[in-house]
């Protein structure tokens, strides 16, 4: 792989799906509909999807490219594969609560090594570049030329105060059982991948996912994380989260900075 073409390409799908993802958020009304696994899907998804599926397939049309929306044709098995969900945060984005992202990775040998994720409405924009380090780019966005750019690392946790972010729309029990293992000082919520990337600048330095994810959910953050020096681990075991699982689903997961004293699952 070509990892400075797929930096620029990445961050240009994902400002331009960003911009598509807004002018729909802002409308006055736009069609909800139901997939088979119940989960909701929107206009902006598909329009998301489609604008970044064509251009991953022009820039990389040898590539094996695996996005949310077309889950259903995916027959196809590879240990590198492009991986996309064109709109992370169904239900923050239907509920106009703005914490949505656009997810774009590529994983390779079954790992997520380079991503991005941008959060249109919250004008934040995190991935990596060529060398596989992570940055956050500061707004206004230029889709030909990167801003402002911050290197982003994760923090050295104080174990007797930790800070946890979970989920917005799926926290429950079991995830506030388990962070209650935890000496914590603050405990935030936060919708779609944006958990990843608190993690990946030191805003949070836990983010535990007891429940059910698939991998074009996780992989764009996946990498961000890894690339500020993080960890996305397997609940169950500790070990790294692996990818081109078949279905595509994820165990229960951890993401953290390797600083913190983890109470295994």
């Amino acid at each position: 792989m070509d990892y400075a073409k797929l930096e620029t390409v990445m961050r240009r799908l994902a400002l331009e799906a960003g911009d598509k993802i807004m002018e729909i958020y802002n409308s006055d009304d736009f069609e909800v509909k139901t997939k088979s696994d119940q989960s909701p899907v929107t206009e902006a998804d598909e329009a998301a999807d489609a604008l970044i599926s064509a251009g991953l397939r022009a820039a990389f049309p040898d590539v094996t490219l695996i996005t949310e929306e077309q889950a259903a044709t995916h027959s196809e098995k590879a240990k590198d594969f492009l991986i996309v969900d064109p709109l992370d945060g169904t239900n923050e984005f239907v509920n106009r609560r703005g914490d949505f992202t656009v997810n774009i990775a590529w994983v390779e040998g079954g790992v997520p090594v380079r991503g991005v994720v941008y959060a249109p409405a919250r004008d934040r924009m995190f991935y990596t570049r060529a060398d596989g380090s992570s940055v956050e780019e500061s707004a206004p966005f230029d889709h030909d030329a990167p801003g402002a750019l911050t290197p982003i690392r994760v923090a050295e946790a104080d174990n007797s105060a930790l800070r946890v972010v979970a989920s917005k729309s799926h926290r429950d029990q079991a995830t506030d059982d388990y962070i209650n293992r935890y000496a914590t000082a603050e405990a935030k919520s936060a919708g779609s991948s944006l958990k990843f990337c608190l993690v990946a600048t030191g805003e949070a330095d836990l983010y535990p996912r007891i429940g059910r994810t698939m991998e074009w959910d996780t992989a764009a953050g996946h990498a961000v994380v890894t690339g500020a020096g993080g960890q996305v681990l397997n609940f169950d075991t500790l070990e790294p989260l692996a990818y081109g699982k078949d279905g595509y689903a994820n165990p229960f997961f951890i993401v953290t900075a390797p600083s913190v004293d983890l109470k295994q699952g």
